[in-house]
């Protein structure tokens, strides 16, 4: 691996890190709190491909699991994988690698084919995988865990649809083009 691509995967994970310091929204009766990080996921996955992308998010999510506070609301720490919001947690890198899979096969992306990509992956497996850990951590009913996390699906296309926007639009910029080795 290049260093520039070493440095552009650092930059990615302290991006990631960053967005964790808008605080987190908590939405009564779910121990799941909505945040912003996940747009940087996303955000990696459509920049950086699957695997520039899926190596910023395991290097973010091995800052969580050896304690450093770089989750939303200054969170860290191996315990949070065995918790509800753990499936999320173990999501991230695989959202990334998928989101990078499909987009770095497109030759000009358009905005709504991005966003689609980012709202299927991005919003609904993610809240998918999540929920299913949530109800299995929480010995929850999988129906009645699933349809708590659909409070988070607008909220997560929005997000979606931003990563979408900036990331065609740095797409097709060719000074962006050429430093991330985007064809």
């Amino acid at each position: 691996m290049k260093t520039k691509d070493l440095v552009i995967v650092g930059m990615f994970t302290a991006l990631i890190a960053v967005l964790g310091l808008l605080p987190p929204i908590s939405i009564p009766g779910i121990p799941v709190p909505f945040t912003f990080q996940n747009l940087g996921f996303i955000l990696a996955g459509c920049l950086l491909g699957s695997r520039l992308g899926g190596l910023s998010v395991l290097i973010f999510t091995i800052l969580v699991a050896i304690g450093l506070p770089v989750l939303s609301g200054g969170r860290g720490g191996f315990a949070l994988f065995f918790g509800p919001t753990g499936g999320y947690i173990l999501s991230f890198t695989l959202i990334a690698f998928i989101i990078g899979l499909f987009v770095e096969r497109m030759k000009s992306p358009k905005v709504w084919q991005v966003f689609l990509i980012n709202a299927l992956i991005g919003a609904f497996l993610c809240n998918l995988m999540g929920g299913t850990f949530m109800a299995f951590n929480l010995k929850q009913d999988l129906f009645t865990a699933l349809k708590s996390v659909m409070v988070f699906i607008p909220g997560d296309c929005i997000k979606a649809l931003i990563a979408a926007i900036l990331a065609v639009k740095l797409r097709n910029n060719p000074s962006i083009q050429k430093s991330l080795r985007i064809n």
